[in-house]
């Protein structure tokens, strides 16, 4: 699986218009753990995306611009729970992204929680 797993795999979020501060952690730009991604989490419609702005050459199946369509509500403690939608693989994951203010853990599950995969990313943008 891939960054638009937020996992990536990356990977819509159905959040209310107004977002409390600590939603707000969630969007910006990330870098993922294995080195191989970039992406920019943000709004897209009533949806939140993850957007490939950089993919380190020779990462197979991944370029830039490819998008991860993730429908996540938040819980208690930075931790988001949902769908993602892989548009470039037409395949929906269930997902769960644990968001601290540098730090974010995401897991893309397939096939009823089957086949899951954990990635760990680092924020590029924290002031």
């Amino acid at each position: 699986m891939t960054s638009r797993v937020l996992i990536a795999m990356l990977a819509s979020l159905m959040a209310a218009p107004a977002l409390a501060a600590s939603d707000a952690t969630l969007f910006g730009l990330w870098a993922r753990g294995d080195g191989k991604a970039k992406v920019r989490v943000e709004r897209c419609g009533e949806n939140i995306c993850a957007v490939n702005t950089w993919v380190r050459k020779g990462t197979k199946g991944e370029k830039a611009g490819d998008i991860l369509v993730m429908s996540v509500v938040p819980d208690d403690g930075g931790r988001w729970s949902g769908t993602a939608f892989d548009r470039q693989r037409d395949l929906t994951y269930r997902m769960t992204l644990k968001v601290g203010e540098k730090e974010m853990v995401t897991e893309g599950c397939v096939l009823a929680g089957i086949v899951c995969k954990e990635m760990a990313w680092t924020r590029l943008d924290f002031e």
